[in-house]
């Protein structure tokens, strides 16, 4: 495995029309002025730094497994990487004139909570069985302590329905700039752990539960490994920072 220097900067489900382009012409423009923006704000306030074991895949369905720190998450993710990610809104959102143009340009997948669990699941599958990478949060919420916590299940269902490799992800820091308690987020030292992506074929050999202990043990090593390099401390086989 071969990883990028650890403090390297780098640069989330219904639609009408599920569709691997994007129907609005000013979607990709406006994706990537704000993705410039952010990164710079994102490096220079949040001391956003990433190491990856490899290239997300270009194309074709991914499900991009994350912990949940903080609000900042869907928009750290999507910095991480120079592929448009899809994540989860309330579809509630979508009502707001410019604002839910805005945010359908920036690929974001309309969920109704109101409707039941299984329409919701049924559009996010939609969503990667048309090739979007969509950002799904295996604990189902944000930390309450900055801990990583145990994940629920429907990240597998939805990998193995929709055929799609996973490529599990965890954030460290997030949750000390902006806490569930806190209005607004404030500076700090914020890392992304990026693993191998666990390939299609290996997703759909697994039964639900060896595929949440899979990753659940891959996101746990992630986060470890993600604490130690925020804290300046160097990993095995590596001279530090």
């Amino acid at each position: 495995m071969t990883h990028q220097p650890a403090d390297q900067p780098t640069a989330q489900a219904t639609t009408a029309t599920v569709t691997t382009s994007h129907p609005i012409w000013w979607g990709r423009w406006l994706y990537n002025l704000l993705w410039v923006l952010c990164r710079t704000l994102a490096i220079s306030v949040l001391g956003f730094r990433l190491r990856r074991a490899g290239r997300l895949p270009r194309d074709g369905g991914l499900l991009v497994l994350s912990s949940h720190q903080s609000h900042l998450d869907p928009l750290l993710l999507g910095l991480a990487t120079d592929r448009r990610l899809s994540s989860l809104a309330r579809s509630s959102l979508f009502q707001f004139g410019p604002f839910g143009r805005v945010i359908t340009a920036l690929d974001a997948v309309p969920i109704d909570r109101t409707a039941s669990t299984v329409k919701a699941m049924k559009t996010v599958i939609s969503r990667l069985r048309g090739g979007a990478a969509v950002i799904v949060f295996g604990e189902g919420t944000r930390t309450t302590t900055g801990e990583l916590g145990s994940l629920k299940s429907g990240f597998a269902l939805l990998a193995k329905r929709a055929g799609v490799p996973i490529a599990p992800v965890a954030i460290v820091g997030a949750f000390e700039c902006w806490p569930r308690f806190r209005l607004l987020p404030r500076p700090g030292r914020i890392r992304l752990e990026f693993g191998e992506v666990i390939p299609a074929a290996e997703v759909a050999m697994l039964d639900e539960r060896q595929l949440v202990e899979r990753c659940e043990r891959e996101l746990q090593e992630l986060d470890r490994r993600a604490r130690l390099t925020r804290a300046g401390q160097p990993l095995a086989g590596e001279h530090g920072n």
